[in-house]
């Protein structure tokens, strides 16, 4: 029997192995039970899905669930990103909502994310309260009810969504996208094989604007790239879109269009935590809000010297939107984000979108007519130079007590020649550096890896730092295998 468990978001396994259409309808069951014990069936449930293999089977199953369980199921007709989804949930005043997807991940994974009626990650209360009624099914306690599709659909409990339509409207009222329309800007999108795809032609044709779209068609196998991240090494194809149309700006979005890749005019990946202090400097000098703003243990120091300047709050979580989304509703944050490339903003779902990402970005561009290198010029002339990566190691799962052994009992007053000035646990082992950087360790909650991140101000600082990262986890061999293999 498979062991389900929601990490940073939802539950994602090998297909077939674990992830089975009998497992997911488990899931399924689970949250059919907990919606009606909280009284909100009769709102229904929304189902969406991405373009990786069998995912719309997998959410006709899933819907199947629900008709079974008298929970009307709004199931999408086409592959559509994770924040389609999730804005759907607040469009029809849904329960919730099911998202067939395994994000960014490997292309032989798939997953099942659930939104509850906020459409934000679920929190971890409320993912333990599914697990437990999870356990229950597993257990034989409960039975899994299914009817199945063309019945359901007779009686009106299975019905075809489009959720694209009100999606777009919702990023017209958000941006203003005749004025990107009307710019001469040339665009390349990498909608990565996966559910973005059209979603930028749709917003942004019939203008001066020129938008050229790659790798948009499905395909499950994700040619090209090791798994649909939109971070640096998947993105050769968008860099030489970019030197090949003479772009302004390259954009890419991952499997679920949830996060956000970037390309500079030059083909320079614009990392992250720069397009985390991009967006935030968007909402802050182009938009004039305030309010606070939430980032993760991996986020960068830059929003912190922002916020400085600009007199707003920071509040920090660990890592995940389980965390993030619930903290902005409660504080009525401006934007929250995380390292992995999401961020979500004020007036839409407290939720990653990865489109409304890109069309701030376009927005900053227009707004100021700067590149997005010049923007970036100007973003460090606020806050100095800043420099990230992050190294991702492969290890056997069961050497992961080990790694927390020898991690834990470390104590280093200095790393590649910088001191150690305090250490934290908040989510994995981070170490804070004189040069107030600071490098994490810390396992991904989604795969069998351990991911060691460096924020510094001095570049020549970036890989010493992250080799001492991988020498305090004891994991020098693994990596010198991984780049042997690659």
């Amino acid at each position: 029997m498979a062991e389900i468990r929601f990490g940073t978001d939802g539950w994602r396994a090998v297909i077939a192995e674990d992830f089975t259409f009998d497992n997911v309808r488990i899931c399924a069951q689970a949250v059919a039970d907990y919606v009606k014990a909280r009284g909100l069936a009769d709102r229904g449930m929304i189902i969406g899905y991405d373009t990786r293999f069998h995912s719309e089977n997998f959410g006709a199953a899933v819907a199947e669930v629900f008709a079974g369980n008298g929970i009307v199921a709004y199931l999408a007709t086409e592959a559509i990103p994770t924040p389609t989804t999730s804005y759907s949930i607040l469009h029809r005043k849904a329960a919730g909502g099911i998202i067939i997807t395994a994000s960014h991940n490997p292309p032989i994974y798939s997953g099942f994310k659930y939104r509850p009626e906020y459409a934000g990650a679920a929190s971890p209360d409320i993912t333990a309260e599914v697990e437990r009624r999870l356990c229950a099914v597993q257990a034989g306690d409960c039975a899994v009810k299914r009817l199945a599709l063309p019945e359901a659909k007779v009686k009106g409990l299975i019905i075809d969504l489009d959720a694209k339509t009100p999606y777009l409207a919702q990023m017209a009222r958000l941006v203003d996208v005749n004025a990107i329309k009307d710019a001469d800007l040339t665009v390349v999108v990498d909608s990565m094989f996966g559910a973005g795809i059209g979603y930028f032609p749709a917003l942004l044709s019939g203008g001066k604007i020129k938008i050229i779209e790659i790798n948009n068609q499905r395909n499950p196998l994700f040619p090209g790239m090791n798994n649909p991240e939109p971070i640096a090494h998947n993105l050769q194809a968008l860099v030489k879109g970019v030197a090949a149309h003479r772009a302004d700006i390259g954009i890419a979005n991952d499997g679920d269009a949830d996060r956000i890749g970037v390309v500079d005019e030059k083909g320079n990946f614009i990392n992250q935590l720069q397009v985390y202090a991009l967006l935030m400097l968007y909402l802050l000098e182009v938009r004039q809000q305030r309010g606070p703003i939430i980032k993760t243990v991996t986020s960068t120091i830059m929003a912190d010297k922002l916020a400085k300047i600009y007199n707003i709050p920071v509040y920090e979580t660990q890592v995940g939107f389980k965390y993030v989304g619930p903290k902005m509703l409660e504080v009525n944050a401006i934007m929250g984000g995380e390292e992995s490339g999401g961020y979500a903003f004020a007036g839409n779902v407290p939720e990653r979108d990865g489109i409304l990402a890109g069309l701030y970005l376009l927005d900053f561009m227009v707004k100021t007519g700067k590149t997005p290198s010049q923007l970036i010029e100007h973003l460090f002339s606020l806050v100095g130079p800043h420099y990230y990566e992050r190294w991702d190691i492969s290890f056997p799962p069961e050497k992961r007590g080990e790694v927390v052994e020898k991690v834990s009992s470390e104590q280093p007053t200095r790393v590649a020649g910088l001191k150690v000035v305090k250490t934290d646990t908040v989510d994995g082992f981070r170490y804070w550096l004189e040069d107030g950087g600071w490098l994490l360790i810390r396992f991904s909650g989604t795969e069998p890896i351990i991911r060691v991140y460096v924020e510094t101000t001095h570049q020549d600082k970036v890989e010493p730092i992250l080799c001492g990262g991988v020498e305090l986890a004891g994991l020098s061999d693994e990596l010198a295998a991984q780049r042997g293999h690659v």
